[in-house]
């Protein structure tokens, strides 16, 4: 079996799947946190990895960048390779003061202005909420490792924020107190899909830029430097 974005065998792909961005983060999660693993998709460059943390099947996918691209990546793997469970893990900007870099934020709610929802399945909704079973899952497994996160809503944007020429009137489109922590560019798409679909979704992210920092991580800090995102994602696959 194979989609046009996925060369992966039925089988090949675990029922929870931890989702970053970037093909050369899930190469770096494979390679360093996974035992046994397999590369068993690099269509277009999306590289997907099979293998064992702590003994339990788990699955390492890239979503590559925007709601287009994760909304066709999670909804073959939900409908078509029978995942149960999507945990993104990215970046972000930060939308509050006391968000420093490479802190943790774990979405509840999540605002777009886009018109995915509308496109996709002629609904006209612009705010969704990840799964609360895994998202408890993922707060318990922060308290048991001592990793530190900080819980709000979030924006998804269809553009990189840092570019924008005025992020100020956009938080000034939010509904009244909708108060984002961050903005990052695909758990709309993600949770949406998730919600249509009956499965589950969350999303945890690093802090690498801030309008109130002036430093921006840079590439290979996003790429590696994210180690406390990943091993929570990882320790909660277990309990799922």
């Amino acid at each position: 079996m194979s989609t046009p974005h996925n060369e992966a065998n039925l089988g090949d792909i675990a029922k929870t799947v931890i989702m970053p961005g970037d093909p050369l983060r899930a190469k770096y999660i494979a390679e360093n946190f996974l035992d046994d693993y397999k590369l068993v998709n690099q269509v277009r460059g999306i590289y997907a990895y099979t293998g064992k943390y702590k003994g339990k099947e788990i699955t390492i996918m890239a979503s590559g960048m925007g709601m287009p691209s994760i909304g066709i990546y999670c909804y073959e793997l939900y409908k078509f390779y029978n995942v149960e469970n999507i945990i993104r893990i990215g970046s972000c900007g930060g939308y509050k003061q006391e968000l420093k870099l490479f802190d943790i934020v774990l979405s509840e709610s999540v605002f777009s202005e886009s018109n995915y929802a509308l496109t996709f399945n002629n609904d006209d909704c612009h705010i969704i909420e990840a799964s609360s079973e895994l998202n408890n899952i993922i707060e318990n497994s922060a308290n048991e490792n001592n990793i530190k996160i900080v819980k709000g809503n979030t924006v998804c944007l269809d553009c990189f924020d840092v570019y924008m020429t005025d992020v100020n009137q956009f938080l000034s489109r939010l509904p009244d107190g909708f108060n984002p922590l961050s903005a990052e560019m695909e758990a709309f798409a993600l949770f949406y899909i998730a919600k249509l679909l009956n499965k589950k979704a969350s999303c945890l992210m690093s802090v690498v830029d801030s309008k109130f920092i002036e430093e921006i991580a840079t590439a290979e800090e996003r790429q590696s430097g994210l180690n406390n995102m990943i091993q929570l994602a990882l320790e909660a696959s277990l309990k799922i």
